[in-house]
This record gives C-alpha cells, structure tokens and sequence, in this order.
C-alpha cells in the first residue's frame, strides 16, 4: 500500500478503506463519483454504494465546442449530484483513475477546493473483493435550495497554444508528452483505445520529454508510485521542480493524470495541463513537429 502522508499534498488521495468506512451516508457532505471511459462496462456492471455516475465524454467535455464544459454547465453538473462548494467529492474509476484524474481537474479550474481521488480506483476496490451495487443512487437535483455557484476559471492549471509556443522558446519551461512511445514518436497517429481519431500528423512538439503517464502507477493495484519512485522517474527526463512544467497527450485527459501527480503528489510550483494537446499542435498549419 502507498503511504499517502509522504506526499506534498495527501490531502487530495484517500484510500480504499477510508472510502469503505464513509459509503453509506456517514457524513452527509461528501459526494462519490466514478468518472469512467466505459460506463456500460463498468460503472453499469456494479459501482460503489451511493456513487453517482460522471460521464467523461458528456458530462465534462462539451463535443461541440471541442472543450471542457463551461462555468454553468458545471454548476449544472454540481447540482445534479448534490454537491455545495464545500462537498467533499470522492473521485475513482476504471483505466486507473485516468478519467478521475481528468475530473479533478476541470473541478479545480472551476475553484472546488475539496476533492480526493480514491488511491487504486475500481482496480483496487475490485482486487480487495470489495462490495458493489447495481443500484443507483437517489437523485439529488432539486433536494436543495441553493443553486451551486461556482468560482471563475483558474487559468493557472491550464495552457493553451500561444502559451506552448512561447514555453519552446523559454529554458525554464519544460513540456512533458505523456502519450506512448510509438505516439511520442510518430509511429503511430492515435492511442489503441482511440484508433479511428487520428490527428493529421504523427510526431512531438519540439522539445518535449516523453513520460508516459501510467508509469506513474503500480501495475500491480493502479496505486500511485511512491515519492522516491516518482521523483526518479520525471527527474531522470529533465522534468524538475525548478521549471515551468506544460504537460500535454492526444486531447488532455492523460496529462490531466500527469498534471496531478506532478502538482499534488511531488508539489511542483508551476505545473499546467494543455488540453488542446496532439488534437490541436498535430493538426494545425505552421506548426513545427519532431519525430
């Protein structure tokens, strides 16, 4: 088991025996969500008790304008969870905590200060022969009479183009592909799971280090490495402490989970996820690649 307290913020990590001692309505201010890729093959098939559904592809993406939702789409969400600013919301889910991790940021840019993650996700809870339910929770929309109002945008955890443009030409700044090998290189133009969104072009942005982002979790259980294990892994590619850090894959969901390890686990001052990611560097006119 990881020793949650070694990291720079434990605080954001709970593990799977805290979760089972607070499922069933201990406190009436906490919120669980499972976030998942693949509800119909997960969250459907058993979930914990009294966790409501997130939905990665519509509940925190808005396809049309090819974003995160916005500020009152999220405090629609929020609502429909019953979820106040000071909810504790218990985040987990399938492919390791990828999509929780995802969550936990758009959640922070709107200013929601307290969320953990559940330490090993459904991968887990799952090896720990924990108990499931098919049941779904008792809708919460209307139970309260304050619409959750969220906080503006933190433009601090996030980039955008003009912002890596400008980090290639800044020896302080260091990007971090997080995307497999054979996609850091050109080999291939989209990730197994995504085989049909290919971007125009295969290849990095100039510059960039290649941390995959799963090698920051213990195949064995989906727990985070520890901090010795972390710091070796990102400081053995020139991803330190002392720089800006710009983390970025296909569409920013796996740099969301890179982006939390760096900030919350080894607490790197400046770290900022761009989720315009390969999707928008990859396909745009002008822009230099390298294989």
């Amino acid at each position: 088991m990881s020793n949650i307290t070694s990291y720079s913020h434990p605080e954001v990590l709970c593990e799977t025996d805290w979760v089972a001692d607070n499922i069933h309505g201990k406190s009436a201010n906490i919120r669980i969500l499972e976030v998942d890729y693949d509800p119909e093959n997960a969250y459907r098939q058993g979930h914990l008790a009294n966790a409501y559904l997130v939905w990665w592809k519509k509940d925190i993406n808005d396809a049309d304008r090819r974003d995160i939702i916005n500020k009152q789409q999220f405090e629609s969400l929020m609502s429909k969870v019953g979820a106040t600013p000071d909810t504790e919301l218990i985040l987990y889910g399938d492919f390791n905590n990828w999509f929780a991790a995802f969550a936990f940021w758009v959640f922070r840019y709107y200013g929601h200060k307290k969320i953990k993650i559940m330490n090993g996700g459904r991968k887990k809870w799952e090896l720990e022969k924990r108990e499931y339910t098919k049941q779904d929770p008792t809708p919460a929309e209307g139970r309260f009479s304050s619409k959750y109002i969220a906080q503006p945008p933190d433009e601090g955890v996030r980039a955008y183009l003009p912002d890596v443009k400008r980090a290639m030409e800044k020896a302080e700044t260091v990007l971090v592909d997080v995307r497999s090998p054979k996609e850091f290189t050109g080999e291939i133009t989209a990730p197994p799971e995504y085989p049909m969104e290919h971007a125009q072009r295969g290849g990095h942005i100039p510059g960039a280090a290649n941390v995959p982002w799963a090698q920051a979790i213990k195949e064995v259980d989906g727990t985070f490495k520890s901090v010795q294990e972390l710091r070796s892994l990102y400081d053995g590619k020139g991803v330190t402490p002392d720089k800006e850090v710009i983390a970025y894959c296909r569409i920013g969901e796996r740099s969301s989970h890179t982006w939390f390890v760096l900030k919350y686990l080894l607490g790197y001052p400046s770290v900022r996820n761009y989720d315009g990611s390969w999707t928008e560097w990859g396909n745009m006119i002008g822009n230099p690649i390298e294989k």
